[in-house]
């Protein structure tokens, strides 16, 4: 009875090591949905090596969980977002989706985040409602009304009374139009026309003509990640500059990926946005030079930012949950989470899952015989104007 016994024990003990060890070897599995081919690749390419300077920096084991990157390429076409996305929860049993280059891959996804309740992390996607479209969603990019009200309000303390604004034809594009221009109107500045490009393949070349014959004090433009280099040169190419008209934008025009490339004729011009490369702050710093280090000849952009940040989010959620987060757990621990970013102090706000952010206005500046977008100004703690309305 006693050998039998002693037996048993034996056994039990042996099944719990067994379980431990199968959970410590059960990885973490986090499916990187981006565009990494296309219009939109220096997206995907900058998220990618963001979320792997994370990892890099703080290790690939959380609370005993190896942490696994499953990224995939979706080439900004919704319908492969979605399969892929569906692969990813059903075949790979992914724990947390995250990227999401542009709004409608995105959006594309949330019927299966829902469904299946897999958080989802937006690393880029900027439409004010993609929270909305399911309760998985969790942003760390930013959304378009935050930055484009700020460029509203500048415009019209710097003298700028009319202005035609242009957006590409989509999501964010429609929100920093509406945003940008109803606050400029409501200061009482006057919109000439409203402007939209196709997403893809855009040619700037006759709506900048149109520009060129209204005469607006200046052009309010928003294009994604990616186009601005093209909107910049055409700008300067057709001397638009030269004939009084000033441009300002949201961020993704100065894009810091970029900017370099654009050349001097993109020195004085005016953003508004949430990170730029040269924040000032210590963390930043820090940031760049580890990130330049790792990735040679890129800079990091405030798609980067989003990536980082989203890795931040997703480990100190599985910390939160002690390695063993559901679905419902680890978005729990996801909202209101609060830290300094790169960027500055960000707040996941716990009511919409969306990021409270400072939004800086910004002047391309050439520093060390390089062009910076160089922070002059700030708007503290700014949540989504589209969520306060």
């Amino acid at each position: 009875m006693k050998r039998r016994h002693l037996i048993q024990a034996a056994s039990l003990t042996a099944l719990a090591f067994a379980t431990q060890f199968a959970m410590a070897q059960d990885a973490f599995k986090i499916g990187l949905v981006l565009p990494m081919t296309g219009q939109q690749a220096s997206t995907g390419r900058q998220i990618e090596a963001a979320a792997r300077l994370y990892m890099a920096q703080h290790g690939d084991t959380v609370e005993g969980r190896k942490v696994e990157l499953i990224v995939k390429d979706d080439t900004s076409l919704p319908d492969v977002t979605k399969r892929l996305a569906q692969e990813l929860i059903v075949n790979d049993k992914v724990n947390v989706l995250a990227g999401f280059g542009i709004t409608p891959s995105a959006m594309s996804t949330a019927p299966l985040g829902t469904q299946s309740k897999t958080p989802m992390v937006v690393m880029a996607a900027a439409t004010s409602s993609i929270t909305e479209a399911s309760p998985y969603f969790v942003r760390t990019s930013f959304t378009l009304p935050q930055v484009s009200v700020a460029m509203g309000d500048w415009a019209i303390k710097n003298n700028i009374k009319s202005v035609v604004s242009l957006v590409a034809d989509y999501g964010p594009g429609k929100d920093a139009e509406k945003y940008f221009n109803e606050r400029f109107t409501e200061k009482g500045g006057k919109v000439i026309e409203e402007l939209r490009v196709p997403l893809r393949n855009p040619d700037f070349a006759p709506f900048l003509q149109k520009v060129r014959d209204d005469k607006p004090d200046a052009l309010f433009v928003f294009v994604p990640s990616g186009a601005g280099a093209a909107v910049m040169k055409q700008f300067v190419a057709r001397g638009m500059d030269k004939a009084g008209i000033r441009l300002i934008a949201t961020g993704d025009v100065t894009d810091d990926d970029q900017l370099n490339d654009m050349g001097d004729g993109a020195l004085g011009v005016v953003t508004s946005h949430h990170y730029s490369a040269d924040h000032p702050s210590a963390l930043n710093k820090k940031f760049v030079a580890e990130f330049e280090k790792a990735n040679k000849d890129m800079r990091p952009n405030f798609m980067a930012v989003g990536g980082y940040d989203g890795m931040r989010v997703i480990y100190e959620a599985l910390k939160a949950t002690k390695g063993k987060g559901t679905g419902d757990q680890l978005l729990a621990a996801m909202k209101g989470q609060k830290f300094e970013s790169p960027r500055g102090e960000v707040f996941i706000d716990p009511a919409t899952r969306d990021i409270v952010q400072d939004v800086y206005l910004r002047k391309v500046e050439k520093k060390d015989g390089q062009l910076y977008n160089v922070e002059f100004d700030v708007i503290k703690a700014v949540k989504d104007p589209g969520k306060t309305k």
